[in-house]
């Protein structure tokens, strides 16, 4: 009798033990099942999110809309749908330079030469106003230099090229068939819209100004895919331009080469 209760209960642990495991592994299965299930609803958001369906659209249009709460969440949303679509950081331009010194010095240099050559030169020639009054309220205004910097280089330098150049540029790119002639009309689209929102607070010089910028932003970003230094030589761009209000130089400027 007393080895017939010791076989039963060891039969009763070994049941036990394979019961347990089987719990184990169901629950185990069932983990996996779920995270599975997980990854494959996460997978369908992101191809969702980077396709043109009406969840793509959607982000669209809140990303170009995000300025309009506050400077430069536009950009931020890029980033953020770049993270959650899976998207590569390099399709939008966030590639490591070989030299971070060099892209630094050729961005600065680059963009302070564009302004003025687009100042003294180009918009002269444009017949635009030597005064832009939508910033001539800029004029020996120490109190207002603060919040123009943080709008020409977090607006503008960081948050306008990757909207602009980085995402918009991804985004056509997906539309259109790659080629030489793709690149060329990202480029023309991108610097036309770019021109297009600078009506509201610059009229139509503001849109000539802008659109000629796109297109040489726009060039470099086609041949190089990479935006670093185009963040800087906007960022250089916009604090020369306000540079040259600040102390009182557009006329001068204006008319350094073709005078009235």
């Amino acid at each position: 009798m007393e080895v017939d209760l010791a076989s039963e209960r060891r039969a009763e642990q070994v049941v036990g033990g394979v019961e347990a495991g089987l719990g184990g592994a169901a629950a185990a299965f069932g983990h996996r099942e779920l995270q599975i299930s997980t990854m494959n609803t996460d997978d369908r958001v992101a191809e969702r999110l980077r396709g043109f369906g009406p969840l793509g659209i959607l982000a669209l249009f809140a990303i170009l809309a995000g300025n309009l709460l506050f400077v430069p969440l536009s950009a931020l949303l890029v980033l953020a749908w770049a993270w959650r679509s899976g998207t590569r950081w390099s399709e939008l331009g966030f590639v490591r330079p070989v030299s971070w010194v060099r892209t630094v010095a050729i961005g600065l240099v680059f963009g302070m030469a564009l302004k003025l050559v687009m100042k003294a030169i180009v918009m002269p020639l444009l017949g635009a106003p030597p005064i832009n009054p939508a910033y001539h309220h800029l004029v020996g205004n120490t109190a207002a230099l603060p919040i123009m910097l943080y709008l020409v280089i977090a607006g503008a330098g960081f948050g306008e090229e990757t909207v602009f150049r980085g995402y918009l540029f991804e985004r056509m790119g997906r539309l259109f068939r790659p080629g030489l002639w793709s690149k060329a009309m990202i480029v023309v689209l991108t610097a036309a819209f770019f021109g297009l929102v600078h009506y509201h607070d610059q009229g139509v010089a503001g849109v000539e100004q802008a659109t000629l910028v796109g297109l040489v932003f726009g060039t470099i970003f086609a041949i190089t895919g990479q935006i670093w230094l185009l963040m800087i030589a906007h960022a250089a761009f916009d604090l020369t331009a306000v540079a040259i209000i600040y102390w009182d130089l557009e006329t001068a400027v204006a008319q350094l080469f073709l005078r009235p």
